[in-house]
This record gives C-alpha cells, structure tokens and sequence, in this order.
C-alpha cells in the first residue's frame, strides 16, 4: 500500500528519495511527500495527485538541499486525499516528521488526550496524532532519569508513544534536533533497512533502494531502529534485544524495469514463460515422478500424516488456491478447504488435528494472510508459506515453506505470480499424491505436461496481436461473464477480477453450469461472455452451456484447445491454446484472459500499472 523511503548519508537525500518513491509507485498511492533535515530544520513537501504531477514539481520550483531525509507515498486510510493529509506529518512544535503506513486503531483517544493538553491537528489522519505522541515523549526522553536506559531520546520517543499505540505501522521518523539520525520502527507494515558504505537506508519495499544497495536488514515486528549514516542498532519493544541478519536482494535493478515495454504488467504478462521455469527448475524428480522441495521443514512421515489441508490467502491467491484445492483433493485425496484470509482469522472453524495450513501469498506481507498464519500457529497447526518475497514477514513466520522465484511483480494486478502460484501448488501436490496413491505412470505424465508449459505459453503469448482485436471489439461493454468448470472455474474467477482491476469494467466469474441458475436472466447481445472449453472430460457440457448463452444472443469469446473446430460455430472469436493434461490447463488458460484484460484496459484509457483504489500489497484490514 503507502511506501517509505528513508535516507541518511553524504548525498543529497531528495533525488534519492524521489526517485525511489517513483519506484513504489506500483504499490497505489494518492499524495506523495518529502521532508529533509537542514541547519537544523525540517522542510516539508508534499502534495495530492501522482509524484509527477505535484510533488516533483513542487520540489523543482522549490529546491531542497540535505543530505538526510524521508519519503511517503499515501494510500488514504483516515481521511480523504488532500494536500494536509499528505504525509509527512508534524508534531506540534514543528521539530519531528513522520511517515506511516498501517493504522492506529485507538488515535481517537489520543488526539482527544492531546486535544485537551492544547495540542492542534492539522489533518484527519491517524499518523498526525502519532507525530504529536512522539512529540510528547521526547520531552520525557531528553530528561536525564536513572530508569531510562542510554538509547538515543529520539529512539526512546519512539519506544514510548508506540507502547500506547494499537494497530499496525511501519514508520520513519526525523527530528531537527537529532541531525544525525533516523529512527524505524514496525508491527504488521513491512521495514527494511538497507545497508550501504557511508550511507543507509529505511523502506517499506526493498525496489526503492535496490539501485543503491543489495543489502538489507528485514524487521521483526515490535523492533525500533536507530540509524546514521554509518551504523544502525536494532532493539525489541518486547524483549529490549532484536535478531539482526543482514541478507541479499535477489534481484538487480533492471529486474524493476519495464525495458522495452509500455507497461509493467505487459512486461510480466510476458515474463511467465521464464518465471514457470523458475518455480519449476530443480523440483522435479523424474526418476521417482515426484517433486522436490528444500524448505518444507517437514519429514515425509509428517506430510503423510496430515489428514486436511487448509489453503488461506487473498485476491488473486485465493484463486490459485482454488486450483490447488482441486490439485491436492485430485492427486493425493485429501480434503482441502480454501479459505479467505480475512474470515478465515476470525471463524471458530474446527480443524482437525492433523491439519496443514498453507498460506498463500506473493508479497508476504498482506496482512490478512499475515493474522491467518498466526491464528493457524496459535492454534497448534504447522503453517507453510507459498511466497514471492524473499525475508519478508510470512516467509519469516512460516514453519516452511515454497518460494516462487517469479522475481519482482510491479504491477498492481497480479499476473506471473498467479501462474507461478498454480505451478508450485501442482508440485505440491503431486509430491503428496506421490507419497500416497498416485501412480508412478500418472505422476511422469504430470511432470512432462509441466515441462511443456514454458514453451507452451509462448505459443499463446504470440497470438498477442490476435488477441488484441477481440479486446478492441468488445472494450465498450459495460458487464461480461467468464465461465469455466472444473480446474478452469477458478481461472474464470481470475480473468473475471483481472478485467476488474485494471479496466473497471463490471465482470462475473462462474462455473459454467451455474449460468443457468440465475445470472443467465442478465445476458443479451451487450453482455459478452469468455467461455473456457478446453477438450477435457467436460468439453460435451461446456458445450452445452455455449448453445445456452447463444440462444439468448449472448456475444462468445472462447477459449478453446488448438484443432477444435467444432467451438467455430457457437462462438464469435476463438483463441486457441495447446492441447495439455486437464489439471495442468489453467496454466495456459489463464494468459490470454491476461491479455484479454490488459488491452481492455489500454482501449478504454486506464492506468494499467496504477488502477484506481487499489494497491499491491494490503498491510492493513
């Protein structure tokens, strides 16, 4: 969601932070801000609207100089977008800013606290009572008192005021007294701390300072971070004491990039040919057809012990974790249950005893998915991570796990890291199948047709063009439906959500079976549907659903295997996709509803990269 970058060091800090808020500007924001520290003096900018348009301006036609600053780019939480609730934000002598993300859940009693103590708010956010809570307990900070330990005040503020806070943050914070420092801190809002010579780093997201260094020190939740330009120290609100490991970004700059293309998302689109390749490389065992995984932390007597699988995530992983409900129940016949994040954390659902969590989850910081894990923990349950990001906090928490080695997913609707879910999901369960029940024969069959995949897709990739007319075609339509059954359902719901996301258009995910049961009652010659029939065990009924929209002259986009000729006459446009196993075609199917939203999305005028309302990683609920 808001991104933060800090920096401390001998360089000016506002190209540095300007240039790395722009790289976070995937994440979704509404206003963006800088303040820098000079002869001992905070100076603020900040402004609604994209960084180009306000803020970059703003700071063109008014320099400033520094060498120690930090930055926000604002998602709005508690109060509209508007110049005022732009962070930074203040306290109330002007001498401290503050950058946030997350939410204080309990700012309504503070600032009713300070209110009365004579303290006056600027704006309507929650991070404008926080700045003026620490404030307040710099004064006690700078006091000398033998109970107060020999951290820096600015650090001990900090401490403090977070002790009376509930809810979540991630924060930077600078005071025009203390020059020569910045302090971090988080719980459930991602901080990193990048490690440079002569130089440091503070940010929600390691791409904001990867041009600069590869080294980076991933926070626990509770830490406080004390940083100069040449050392940082790292204490634990619970146990005064932090586990500090200073760890590698897997990624180089270029790999941030867009390169040849006009938008990331097109980038990624493209991208799944290696990034399957990735999740595949060194997992498959053809010798016994069988997967292999290094970071399960589980024995194979543990795995085949387990008696229920409960896959928990959000948005698009919640769709990939819907194939993998079909994948594992399937291969090695055990139930599955696939749960929202956000429910699943508040249900009192009974779970078995021998019950494996996997949560799902690209960034590794959503934190729904994030609350899931560890009532899944505190419950007893081992927990595993399906996970994009290297260090960050589910990867960190889970008891094992799986990464995905998509690289980094700039765009605000997920796309690689969908495909590259599906893939280690098919692996996993085809290593449960194979320890149980799955026969040899079966699981080579499984292994080629994922071998395949890679090149596969970039037959699909090429019909790009192809697909780009139909989206042209059908890019005025104010509602379509995606139908789909079996393995290909969830795939429906996918490129239902994708057109969602980046278009605005209204559209439905459905099996196809279940049009008839209601919403066939919306179909007409506006109300195009996308229609998955794959030569599969369902292709006689999937057909059947097709006469049905096309007696009610519903306009049909098929997506239909390669040689399939009999789809020519129900349907209005075809794409064609090879011929694969039926649990392995989602993988496929799932490209051209990629394209399909994408140039959409491009005819009718919208912000692919930056669609309204939205952003990438949600760390609050």
């Amino acid at each position: 969601m808001c991104g933060i970058l800090g920096y401390i060091g001998k360089k000016q800090a506002s190209p540095i932070i300007i240039e790395g808020l722009r790289r976070l500007e995937y994440r979704g924001y509404d206003s963006a801000g800088v303040a820098v520290l000079r002869d001992h003096a905070i100076h603020l900018r900040k402004k609604k609207g994209k960084i180009d348009e306000g803020l970059a301006p703003l700071i063109g036609g008014s320099p400033v100089a520094g060498q120690l600053g930090i930055g926000h780019t604002r998602w709005a939480t508690h109060g509209p977008p508007s110049d005022e609730n732009s962070h930074p934000h203040l306290d109330q002598s002007g001498r401290i800013a503050v950058v946030h993300n997350g939410v204080i859940e309990n700012f309504d009693g503070i600032k009713d606290r300070l209110s009365r103590a004579g303290h006056v708010f600027k704006s309507a956010t929650d991070t404008e009572v926080l700045a003026h809570l620490i404030g307040e307990h710099l004064k006690q900070a700078e006091v000398p008192n033998s109970e107060v330990d020999a951290r820096h005040p600015l650090a001990r503020a900090v401490a403090g005021a977070l002790r009376e806070v509930i809810g979540t943050y991630g924060i930077a914070v600078v005071c025009a007294d203390y020059p020569e420092v910045m302090v971090g801190a988080r719980r459930g809002s991602p901080l990193i701390v990048g490690v440079g010579q002569g130089e440091n780093f503070l940010a929600s997201d390691v791409t904001a300072m990867v041009a600069h260094t590869r080294q980076v020190v991933y926070l626990n939740d509770y830490d406080v971070v004390t940083i100069t330009a040449d050392e940082f120290g790292v204490i634990n609100l619970g146990a005064d004491t932090a586990k500090v490991q200073i760890s590698q970004i897997e990624f180089n700059p270029e790999a941030a990039e867009r390169g040849k293309f006009p938008h990331y998302m097109l980038k990624e689109i493209f991208e799944q040919p290696v990034t399957v390749r990735n999740a595949l490389r060194g997992r498959m065992d053809h010798e016994e057809a069988t997967a292999r995984f290094g970071g399960l932390n589980m024995s194979v007597a543990e795995l085949r012990a387990v008696d229920q699988v409960v896959l928990t995530a959000c948005g698009t992983s919640w769709h990939a974790a819907l194939v993998g409900e079909y994948l594992i129940e399937e291969f090695a016949h055990i139930p599955v249950e696939v749960e929202y994040a956000s429910e699943f954390r508040y249900r009192n659902a009974p779970i078995e005893k021998h019950t494996l969590v996997i949560a799902i989850t690209q960034s590794g910081e959503t934190a729904d998915t994030l609350a899931g894990l560890r009532e899944s923990k505190r419950r007893g349950h081992k927990a595993l991570a399906i996970c994009n990001v290297v260090g960050s906090t589910i990867a960190r928490e889970a008891d094992g796990g799986i990464y995905l080695h998509a690289g980094p997913e700039i765009g605000v609707a997920s796309t690689k890291a969908f495909t590259s879910q599906v893939t280690v999901l098919t692996l996993l369960a085809l290593f449960m199948g194979r320890i149980r029940m799955l026969p040899l024969r079966r699981g080579l069959e499984i292994i080629r047709a994922l071998e395949r995949v890679p090149e596969q897709i970039e037959s699909i990739l090429a019909q790009d063009e192809h697909i780009k007319r139909i989206a042209l075609k059908y890019a005025s339509a104010q509602n379509l439906f995606f139908l789909g059954r079996q393995y290909n359902f969830p795939v429906a719901l996918e490129g239902a959500l994708k057109l969602k996301e980046i278009s605005y258009i209204h559209a439905e995910g459905y099996p196809a079976a279940e049009m008839k049961h209601g919403p066939i009652a919306l179909i007409d010659e506006h109300t195009p549907s996308v229609v998955i029939a794959p030569s599969d065990s369902m292709y006689e009924k999937t057909m059947s659903n097709l006469q049905e929209v096309k007696a009610r002259k519903g306009p049909i986009i098929a997506i239909a295997t390669e040689g399939d000729t009999r789809v020519d006459k129900l349907a209005d446009e075809v794409i064609r996709i090879p011929s694969t196993l039926e649990p392995v075609f989602p993988l496929l199917a799932v490209i051209p509803l990629q394209l399909l939203a994408y140039h959409v999305a491009v005819a009718r005028g919208c912000d692919v990269d930056k669609p309204r309302n939205l952003a990438k990683s949600v760390t609050v609920e």
